[in-house]
């Protein structure tokens, strides 16, 4: 039985004969990317290291936008409460094919030239979102800006690549910092926006910052990299789903993924439209603010990755998904009387779900990132792809929820999704050794 996280090019025969044979799947791509690594002629600076966690931040929250934004979009395009997650659902499926289609080329084509073409055409898609004179064209809009919003792992993959060995884990720590402060920022960010401008300023405002990102990109990656074997793409995609084949910790990690962020979202796509309603009637501003109430969460990716590298990634996903459980009854209790009209309980279980939430992303990460390090790129692609069906569910499905079943709904819904999660963790746990190990 092969354990979570174990590497499996060790030192037996029969675990290099297997180490062999899976190189062979993975291709001349992954080698490709070691040679990239290895011919690396210009050292990634801390200054370059925070452009890339700007530019991750910015591609990233460009799919959280419009969270808290659902109410204004449903008056002015006509859309009911009941189907207006669909803007939400277009742009995580729209994801979701990125991860797969757009994702696995970081192993073929020119870095350098792909984040910025990708980004210059989120550029396009974020000014047909603003510009949108109907819901038809909002929601093609929406798709493209959640499928070129992938250049986000792009440039991760690519950050772990420039990265001097020693120095890597610092690298990929700074650029991913910057992802979850853009997906935690970008409620608060557009909610203000919106309550100033209206909701299409948002879009125009990111516009104009992605185009901003991608001048000094192009300004500041390296024009040249080491030559790569030539993959046919076919083969190329159809890698990742050979990986889900093979490794038992990717499908099982992926799972939990997409369960996770299917509760997360659950929560989070409805919030906005209880929150405008008496009796709170928040603004679009103060419903934002909750995103920050989110980032106290952010404190569980550090302590998930220490444990995951004493091998106890295990011990820290099963205490996580049990958080992420017990949060959802301060939720729960948001406008009954035992707390009268206040905000607390929610604020609360946000606080502690998205702790819970990053906990389990990070330890999930690390094991999977153990199993094949030479095919990076498509082992995030293939885990990623959970996340997104995850989100793209758990948005339209609690719409659908709160139109008939009101918050409490809602709840019930999350809770019952976080209740799977965690039966599923203690069904397909297997003891994890140390990296060292």
């Amino acid at each position: 039985m092969q354990f979570e996280g174990e590497a499996v090019a060790g030192g037996t025969a029969p675990a290099r004969a297997d180490a062999e044979r899976r190189q062979t799947v993975v291709g001349e791509a992954g080698v490709g990317e070691a040679r990239v690594e290895e011919a690396r002629a210009v050292p990634l600076s801390r200054g370059t290291a925070l452009l890339f966690a700007v530019a991750c931040g910015l591609a990233v929250a460009n799919v959280y936008y419009a969270q808290p934004l659902l109410d204004t979009i449903a008056v002015e395009f006509g859309i009911s409460r009941a189907t207006v997650g669909l803007v939400i659902t277009v742009t995580q499926v729209g994801y979701g094919l990125g991860l797969l289609l757009l994702v696995p080329l970081g192993d073929l084509l020119n870095r350098r030239r792909l984040i910025v073409g990708l980004s210059l055409f989120s550029v396009l898609a974020l000014l047909t979102v603003a510009l949108a004179p109907t819901g038809t064209v909002l929601l093609a809009g929406m798709g493209a800006v959640g499928l070129l919003a992938v250049v986000t792992q792009i440039l991760v993959a690519y950050a772990a690549a420039l990265a001097h060995p020693c120095e890597r884990g610092s690298v990929v720590g700074t650029v991913t910092s910057g992802i979850i402060i853009g997906i935690l920022l970008a409620r608060t960010i557009s909610g203000t926006l919106s309550d100033l401008f209206g909701w299409r300023s948002v879009y125009l405002a990111s516009a104009g910052a992605t185009l901003v990102v991608a001048v000094v990109l192009t300004k500041v990656l390296p024009r040249r990299e080491a030559r790569r074997p030539s993959m046919p793409y076919a083969r190329l995609i159809g890698s990742v789903f050979t990986l889900l084949v093979e490794e038992p910790v990717l499908r099982t990690r992926a799972i939990l993924a997409l369960l996770i962020f299917s509760a997360i979202t659950v929560l989070w796509t409805p919030m906005v439209l209880p929150l405008s309603a008496p009796p709170f009637s928040l603004s679009h501003t103060e419903v934002g603010l909750f995103g920050l109430a989110g980032a106290m969460g952010a404190a569980g990716a550090a302590s998930a990755g220490r444990l995951a590298d004493r091998g106890q990634a295990q011990r820290a996903t099963g205490v996580a998904l049990a958080i992420m459980l017990a949060s959802w009854l301060p939720i729960a209790l948001l406008g009954r009387s035992l707390w009268g009209h206040s905000l607390w309980g929610l604020i609360i279980g946000v606080v502690t779900i998205d702790f819970g939430l990053q906990s389990t992303h990070v330890a999930n990460q690390s094991l999977i990132y153990r199993v094949r390090p030479e095919a990076r790129s498509r082992l995030t692609a293939g885990y990623m792809i959970f996340y997104s069906i995850g989100c793209a569910t758990g948005s339209i499905g609690s719409t659908l929820v709160y139109a008939h079943g009101g918050w409490t709904g809602v709840c019930a819904l999350g809770a019952a999704i976080s209740a799977v999660a965690v039966v599923f963790w203690a069904l397909t746990r297997r003891p994890t050794p140390s990296p060292a190990a």
